[in-house]
């Protein structure tokens, strides 16, 4: 799973930007596309990279659970935010 690609705009395609994933992601999730299998409320000193690598295999792929859970930024996730768990067959359509 990758949230980037190469684009043209940046650098005549030999760069890399963000792709349109994380708003594919956050926008199937509210319509019930991308079922939610489970939520966690972190705790202190959790961290949604060691989540990520528990739930996905990759802890690269924290940037999922920020697009479903409409975190901005993986560094400012205070204890109490309610971090969701994606259905993984649904995710895979998407990503």
């Amino acid at each position: 799973m990758n949230r980037y690609n190469r684009t043209p705009l940046i650098n005549g395609g030999t760069s890399y930007g963000t792709s349109n994933i994380i708003s594919t992601i956050r926008e199937n999730v509210a319509n019930g596309n991308i079922r939610i299998v489970n939520r966690i409320i972190l705790q202190e000193k959790q961290r949604l990279d060691v989540i990520a690598g528990q739930v996905f295999g990759n802890s690269r792929d924290y940037w999922i659970l920020c697009a479903c859970s409409g975190i901005g930024n993986a560094l400012q996730c205070p204890p109490g935010t309610v971090v969701l768990i994606p259905d993984l067959n649904d995710l895979s359509k998407y990503v």
